[in-house]
């Protein structure tokens, strides 16, 4: 059991609803429109907004990027409205996962947000990472990066009860994973392809509803932390590795002070301790519904937020209403 952090006690959970309830409602203004810089820009407003009025010392370790690259909530931004005298928190965020979703109106955009203790999320670059998820109940170590695609669907096939045929793997539908769907393939694995938003992705690996038995594949770093984070409060596993793509990236990673470049990081090691996980739909999807925009200018939402000390997940549907 993770013990309860006293510092994340004083920012409420609910508070942390309230972050990503407002990056969705502004993003929700864009859907289908085309821009998904515009939609990101007004998701990143909007939470940085929300986040300044708590009153805590907080610091974003996983952005919108490097300070020269992200005017608003970089890696590095401090955050709040009690710097220097408030609870210090590390804030690992995506205000709008998925902006080509968002753009062309397609399922699964959120908001998303984690917080934790200072110094409990990996303060990973802004790279890509190898990803492989499964959800609870595995025997611990159940699936490895350093085996391959198709030992790792036999361990867990093992473990279910079932043959290696009957398993659902989540992939990215990214041309770079053609050799991983074909092996899947291969082994007669059922593949789930998505567009988009791999932190939904790995968190659907938790839900029996999904049928998704794994995640495999690569994304995101930050929002490989996101969905670490995440799985802490709810359980499963998830295994990362940081993928560089030139000298430019593996400099950047020794900035952020990560030396091994090939190391495996454990689900405990990407999101340690306390660790609060919120999210709320932008549009429609698996995890939760997106924003809807009623008569008299009434708005819904509906977000999941969880904590790792009392794994406890709560389910919150807001109602939304313009000012005068």
């Amino acid at each position: 059991m993770v013990s309860a952090s006293k510092v994340l006690d004083r920012v409420l959970v609910l508070e942390m609803v309230r972050v990503t309830e407002a990056a969705a409602i502004n993003a929700s203004t864009l859907i289908g429109r085309g821009d998904e810089k515009a939609a990101d820009a007004a998701a990143v407003e909007a939470m940085r907004a929300a986040l300044n009025e708590l009153a805590m010392d907080g610091t974003v370790v996983i952005g919108e990027g490097e300070r020269d690259e992200a005017p608003m909530l970089y890696i590095g931004e401090k955050v709040g409205s009690a710097i220097g005298t408030g609870p210090r928190i590390d804030i690992a965020l995506d205000p709008l996962e998925g902006t080509t979703i968002t753009a062309k109106a397609g399922p699964n955009a959120l908001a998303v947000l984690a917080v934790a203790e200072e110094g409990n999320l990996l303060n990973a670059p802004d790279v890509y990472m190898d990803k492989l998820a499964v959800g609870p109940g595995y025997p611990d170590g159940i699936i490895d990066l350093a085996k391959s695609a198709t030992e790792n669907v036999q361990a867990v096939a093992k473990a279910k009860g079932v043959e290696p045929n009957e398993i659902i793997v989540c992939v990215l539908d990214r041309p770079r994973h053609e050799k991983l769907i074909a092996e899947l393939r291969g082994i007669g694995c059922g593949i789930m392809l998505i567009p988009d938003g791999d932190v939904a992705g790995v968190i659907a690996v938790t839900n029996p509803e999904t049928t998704i038995d794994m995640y495999m594949g690569s994304g995101g770093a930050p929002e490989g932390v996101l969905a670490a984070a995440a799985l802490r409060c709810v359980g499963g596993q998830f295994k990362g590795r940081l993928l560089f793509r030139n000298d430019d990236e593996r400099a950047r990673a020794r900035k952020w002070g990560i030396t091994d470049l090939d190391y495996i990081y454990d689900l405990k090691e990407l999101a340690k301790g306390d660790c609060i996980f919120a999210a709320t739909g932008v549009t429609d999807g698996s995890l939760l519904d997106g924003v809807k925009r009623l008569p008299g200018g009434k708005m819904t939402t509906e977000s999941v937020v969880m904590r790792a000390s009392s794994g406890t997940v709560r389910w919150v549907r807001g109602e939304h209403r313009k000012n005068g």
